[in-house]
């Protein structure tokens, strides 16, 4: 190394430090700085320098001519490289032999599938049923996951005895260590199949489609998912299918829109039915509804009708349909009707605006006391 620093100093140890707790140093620090546990970008070159200063300092003779020398290559030291290892890789694989994260053969569930379904508000409002088409992957329906051939069995494999891993012994500066790792013959899966099934080549599994009714509850709206359990992705090695989730989207309504289980509904009133009042068919989604407007409706007066709404989803009850008056003015007026708005004109009172704070409350509020309710049917 060009710059070296004090292997002593490296460790965290004195001058004279026992053999024991040079080891005890350098099994703390090689555990705090190997790169599967530090992802700091220093920590590798951190935990080559730990590494070979207890190379060196383990070692009688090493030590010796390092404590005389001050470097070992000046004593014909042969560097890092050459004491016992052909690199870093091998002493990481000598210091986390056994540690393996390769898992025994056993029963994997099978992935999750997803399906988007855009249904139109009255199907939300009511509920409905359809059939979806997807496509997953199922247990082989030749084989029936086996991958043999009808007729034949998978063999376990000779070299894993059917484990799937292979469990080498090792020995290291730490002592005797066992290496597990998977079995490369039989990739894992413990068995080996002599005569594979030519539907699925062999993998217990194929690509399907499949149509599934579907029962949408009343009430959903976008964004409701629904689950189907076991309707998903096969298992491997005899584990569960996963499951399937609906997506809900719901479109957009030319009449009405949707607050929560409400609905909203904008109602047209000409100046004559506004002021002196009128009875009007209303419609809502499961028929038409009279609903009386009483003299002198102001613009955006609300009506509440009872149970027109949206199901509450999961429990009963149903949401209300809120009619929200709106004042149409008639344009272009004929001459006989500009006559006749002439001739009210002169009798009604105009209204002057507020420009005081009192005035400003008292208009404040008529707003906020607008909304009356009423029963429908």
């Amino acid at each position: 190394m060009a710059t070296q620093r004090d292997y002593y100093e490296v460790l965290g140890i004195t001058r004279s430090a026992s053999d024991e707790e040079i080891k005890k140093a350098f099994r703390k620090l090689a555990f705090q700085y190997h790169p599967d546990h530090n992802r700091e970008a220093c920590a590798e070159e951190k935990f080559k320098e730990i590494n070979e200063a207890y190379v060196v300092l383990s070692d009688s003779e090493k030590r010796s001519a390092y404590d005389r020398f001050g470097q070992v290559g000046s004593a014909g030291g042969r560097g890092f490289e050459g004491y016992g290892f052909g690199g870093i890789g091998d002493i990481f694989d000598a210091f986390f032999s056994g540690m393996s994260n390769t898992a025994e053969r056993a029963p994997q569930r099978g992935a999750d599938l997803r399906y988007e379904i855009t249904i139109p508000l009255e199907e939300a409002v009511f509920g409905c049923e359809k059939e979806i088409e997807i496509r997953r992957t199922e247990m082989c329906s030749v084989c029936q996951g086996t991958g043999c051939q009808p007729g034949s069995q998978p063999g376990r494999c000779p070299t894993c005895n059917g484990t799937g891993q292979v469990r080498r012994s090792q020995q290291s500066l730490f002592g005797r260590f066992i290496n597990v790792t998977t079995c490369d013959r039989c990739h894992g899966d413990g068995r080996l199949i002599a005569n594979p099934c030519t539907q699925c080549r062999g993998q217990g599994r194929e690509r399907q489609v499949r149509k599934i009714a579907i029962k949408i509850p009343p009430g959903v709206d976008n964004g409701s998912q629904m689950r189907l359990t076991g309707e998903g992705e096969a298992g491997t090695h005899g584990g569960s299918p996963g499951n399937l989730y609906i997506l809900i989207s719901v479109r957009d309504h030319h009449l009405f829109q949707r607050e929560g289980d409400d609905l909203i509904y904008e109602l047209p009133l000409n100046f004559a039915q506004a002021a002196l009042g009128d009875e009007v068919g209303l419609p809502t989604l499961s028929g038409p509804v009279n609903l009386k407007i009483p003299p002198g409706t102001q613009f955006g007066h609300t009506f509440r009708i009872k149970g027109k709404g949206v199901p509450h989803l999961g429990h009963g009850g149903q949401g209300d349909l809120i009619v929200t008056a709106t004042i149409v003015t008639p344009q272009p007026l004929n001459k006989e009707q500009r006559k006749l708005f002439e001739e009210l004109s002169k009798t009604l009172e105009r209204p002057q605006p507020s420009t005081d704070n009192d005035g400003k409350s008292r208009l404040f509020g008529k707003f906020k006391k607008k909304s009356s309710g009423i029963s429908g049917d």
